[in-house]
């Protein structure tokens, strides 16, 4: 995507920090759940920081991203935080994490052979009383074509985009996101961008059974958030299995 690469410098206006205090609060009252006195956590497919933007205040976070650009923003936001460039199919840090957390970045992944190369990744990086913590967007039971709407200003700058998601063929594992961004800077003409995703949708079965295979137990923990239809959002742990 043209936002996480060319565009990246526009992610603070896109997705502000503060547009994610009240998930990460949510996230990490399951991960408590789960995992009592949590001291190191991994997160992969970080982007922007927003998440560990909350979350570094709870335990000492390491982020990876796959995209330069988006880990050259996070570090400006999160100095303190150690970051490394690395796709979370293959990173390889050596070091054991009383948590990995993956948000929404895992929605990229378009293949079973994929998330099985995560979950993988994400065993190798955990101690043995450690867990995973997943926070898909939706699985193949609650996903529905949806539109949003969204945008911040600075000082010089301003951004305003829709975004619009479809699923052009139901009977594959991908469904499609497509943005109009207009971006204004100070003293020049708004301009007009088009993005495109494609993104992975899978059943609960197919993420349970691929983690199990990985060497993890399951539970789905339903978040209530105060802006998605009731019912409709949950995250995943994986406990590692010994």
């Amino acid at each position: 995507m043209k936002l996480y690469n060319e565009l990246a410098h526009w992610w603070p206006l896109f997705s502000a920090p503060e547009d994610y205090a009240e998930e990460a609060e949510l996230y990490w009252q399951i991960i408590s759940k789960y995992k009592k006195g949590c001291k190191r956590a991994l997160e992969l497919g970080s982007g922007g920081g927003n998440n560990a933007f909350h979350l570094k205040h709870k335990c000492h976070f390491t982020l990876t991203d796959i995209s330069p650009e988006m880990v050259r923003m996070s570090r400006k936001l999160n100095p303190e935080c150690p970051h490394f460039v690395g796709d979370m199919r293959d990173l390889a840090l050596k070091e054991a994490f009383d948590l990995v957390f993956i948000q929404d970045a895992i929605m990229y992944l378009t293949t079973e052979k994929d998330l099985e190369k995560v979950f993988q990744v994400a065993r190798s990086h955990l101690k043995p009383d450690g867990i995973l913590f997943i926070a898909p967007d939706f699985f193949k039971e609650t996903f529905a074509p949806q539109t949003d709407h969204g945008g911040h200003d600075d000082a010089s700058r301003s951004i305003r985009y829709l975004e619009w998601t479809y699923d052009s063929d139901p009977d594959d594992n991908i469904v499609e996101t497509e943005y109009a961004y207009l971006v204004k800077e100070k003293g020049r003409e708004t301009i007009c961008v088009h993005d495109k995703a494609e993104v992975g949708v899978f059943s609960k079965k197919t993420w349970k059974e691929l983690l199990e295979k990985a060497g993890f137990d399951v539970a789905f923990e339903l978040i209530e958030h105060s802006e998605l239809e009731p019912g409709s959002y949950f995250g995943i742990v994986g406990m590692m299995r010994q």
